[in-house]
């Protein structure tokens, strides 16, 4: 799995660049590219597909919170962040803009490797449902459609990135079962220690935004006080 996976590093450190790749490849990665600018990985992601983005925030030529929209309109690659910013403010920016982790500087590359390695491991089960085992996830308002990776809100194709596909995705395998921020941390990132459980709760305002009329009165993926969230049958018509 890991030696047929495409992985872009962005950073304009040639040092960081240099220990992560080195560190990769030893951990299976063999198809490993190198961008410097966040023009200069635009530029690649139009020509190679991508599946993974180690993605620097600070950049010589602008933000990767900046670049991270515009790379969300040429894939659906699994984005990491890398940044010396630790605020909640500055997560959830990295978040908002289209990512879909982050480690802070300074990391430990193997802590990279493991999030990429969770994230595949996650990503491959979804993709090996068979047409016979297929399952579509009607809510009335929304459908998921597991074999195709399709959420479809009203009718209309939504994009939505991997992260956010896969939690709504285990969401909607245990309806009406309340799962907490490390349930979820554990059973669609497949990690605990590493993640803060501020990406649960972003992830699930993300899912709201896509899925709800109105994602501050949510009908379908609900708060339970002290608990948890749960996905129900909502009551829009």
């Amino acid at each position: 799995m890991e030696e047929q996976t495409d992985i872009l590093i962005v950073d304009d450190e040639k040092a960081i660049v240099n220990m992560l790749e080195m560190m990769l490849k030893k951990e299976g990665f063999q198809r490993v590219h190198k961008a410097y600018t966040g023009q200069e990985a635009i530029n690649i992601l139009k020509e190679q597909n991508i599946e993974v983005i180690i993605l620097d925030v600070m950049l010589p030529d602008g933000s990767g919170f900046d670049f991270c929209p515009k790379i969300r309109e040429l894939t659906d690659a699994y984005i990491l962040f890398l940044t010396a910013k630790v605020s909640d403010l500055d997560v959830l920016t990295g978040f908002a803009t289209g990512g879909d982790d982050y480690v802070t500087k300074p990391f430990n590359p193997l802590e990279v490797a493991a999030r990429i390695k969770a994230y595949l491991r996650r990503s491959a089960k979804t993709e090996a449902v068979s047409p016979e085992k297929s399952s579509r996830y009607d809510f009335g308002r929304f459908v998921l459609d597991e074999n195709a990776g399709v959420l479809s809100v009203n009718g209309e194709d939504v994009p939505c990135p991997t992260q956010v596909y896969l939690l709504l995705l285990y969401l909607c395998k245990h309806p009406n079962r309340i799962f907490s921020k490390a349930d979820l941390l554990g059973a669609v990132w497949g990690f605990e220690h590493f993640a803060d459980e501020n990406t649960v709760s972003v992830h699930i305002r993300r899912i709201r935004e896509r899925i709800e009329v109105n994602p501050s009165k949510p009908e379908f993926l609900l708060t339970v006080r002290g608990l948890g969230y749960k996905l129900v049958k909502g009551n829009v018509s």
